[in-house]
């Protein structure tokens, strides 16, 4: 008979006092009796396991979420059964929003990882926000963030040139892990060619042979998922359509 395997109850107990996503989330300056107010609030899902779906399109709205781990994507299926990546969601950043308008979900969020996650419910938004008034600020705050990055998305699909919108996708990812207090310079993809080719409207040939030419023009080294950034300020040319990529890809003289 195999032996029994033991309970983590510091992992199970944990709380946002213990978090280390808990400034991302939480305004600063909130004492230990405020946290354990809203330690009261906030509910802490079973882990979802990679490609396992959070929310559904027309699930009634019932929380806002945050990742404390892994990644997640935000989908609309066609009816023809083709999938639009809307958006990426790493730890640390709200979600669920799309909800807020019609009280339905119109997409669907699907685990990219094995992942864990906190939920806020949103019928207990207003009564924890009238106890904690920072916390309303803050959820301000991380509702513009996620307009930004909406408004980001709109900004890389109106871009013609496909060498662009990959240096932008992937000068944005380094933004948001440095906002999340990531190694913003060499880290890993947490979605696949595919899902960036469906997230930036392009075909996934396209994308691979942009990842190869900021690769070769050593802008960016890419090795299966991981990325790391060599040329910042080249890359950050290239995002915003000042050139950086060279007309033709060129091997970098490795003698």
């Amino acid at each position: 008979m195999s032996e029994p395997i033991p309970l983590n109850l510091a992992r199970l107990r944990r709380t946002c006092a213990d978090c280390s996503l808990q400034m991302l989330c939480l305004p600063t300056g909130v004492n230990a009796e405020d946290l354990g107010r809203l330690d009261t609030v906030v509910q802490r899902r079973k882990p979802l396991v990679k490609g396992e779906s959070l929310f559904r399109v027309g699930d009634p709205l019932r929380a806002v979420y945050v990742a404390s781990e892994g990644s997640f994507k935000t989908v609309m299926i066609s009816a023809a059964g083709e999938e639009s990546v809307l958006g990426f969601h790493l730890p640390g950043e709200l979600f669920g929003l799309d909800a807020i308008g019609t009280g339905q979900h119109r997409c669907e969020a699907v685990a990219l990882s094995d992942a864990r996650v906190c939920e806020l419910p949103y019928s207990q938004l207003a009564t924890i926000s009238t106890k904690l008034p920072s916390l309303q600020t803050q959820l301000l705050r991380v509702l513009g963030q996620s307009a930004d990055r909406d408004h980001d998305h709109l900004d890389v699909l109106s871009r013609r040139q496909a060498s662009e919108r990959i240096a932008m996708f992937v000068h944005g990812l380094s933004e948001r892990y440095r906002r999340i207090g990531r190694p913003a310079d060499d880290f890993q993809l947490p979605m696949s060619r595919d899902e960036i080719a469906r997230y930036l409207g392009l075909v996934l040939e396209t994308v691979s042979r942009g990842f190869s030419r900021l690769h070769d023009d050593g802008i960016i080294e890419v090795r299966g998922r991981r990325v790391r950034i060599i040329d910042a300020e080249a890359l950050c040319l290239a995002a915003n359509g000042g050139g950086g990529l060279s007309p033709e890809p060129r091997r970098r003289n490795t003698a």
